[in-house]
């Protein structure tokens, strides 16, 4: 084989070991930053949903009962027998208001009523609740989701949807 055959093979073999190098030092830091999220199983939200209507029967009420995910989808969905019309729409809007905003869906309205959320905002977002009855769900630190009851009033949607929450604790840690 001539020199300047022995040489481009060199070359080229170099070339290829150095691009190979280089391709593996970038694919390292890619997959390092990836962001590990849990998913709230829909049998574990409908264990969660039948308590919280189970817990509101027993308190004499029938309720609608949401469970969404960390993106806002319904996971499941409940209509109470006897419960309002529009309490099926206002449990999702508390479930998903949690959920958003982290927090329980009391809040957004307490926030408003201190001027720390403006009321454009309640226009823009019209799937949000202020009422009680609407908690974030949270696999520790890190919210999966959001539970919301609607129809009992009183302080008693709160009740209810923390139940389901309580039923499922030992899978939330």
């Amino acid at each position: 084989m001539p020199a300047s055959a022995t040489r481009f093979a060199l070359e080229s073999a170099r070339a290829f070991v150095l691009a190979a190098s280089a391709a593996i030092a970038l694919a390292a830091p890619a997959g390092a930053q990836l962001i590990v999220r849990h998913s709230l199983p829909v049998e574990t939200a409908k264990t969660m949903a039948n308590v919280a209507q189970q817990k509101c029967k027993e308190l004499g009420y029938s309720v609608s009962v949401h469970v969404v995910d960390a993106a806002g989808d319904t996971l499941v969905a409940y209509r109470g027998q006897d419960s309002g019309v529009h309490t099926f729409v206002n449990s999702f809007r508390k479930a998903y208001s949690a959920m958003t905003f982290r927090r329980p869906s009391s809040t957004f309205a307490e926030a408003l009523e201190k001027g720390q959320i403006s009321t454009q905002l309640q226009l823009m977002l019209p799937d949000m609740a202020g009422q009680q009855g609407g908690f974030p769900i949270q696999f520790g630190d890190e919210v999966i989701g959001g539970i919301g009851a609607s129809g009992a009033g009183m302080g008693a949607d709160s009740t209810c949807a923390q139940a389901g929450i309580d039923a499922v604790a030992e899978q939330l840690r």
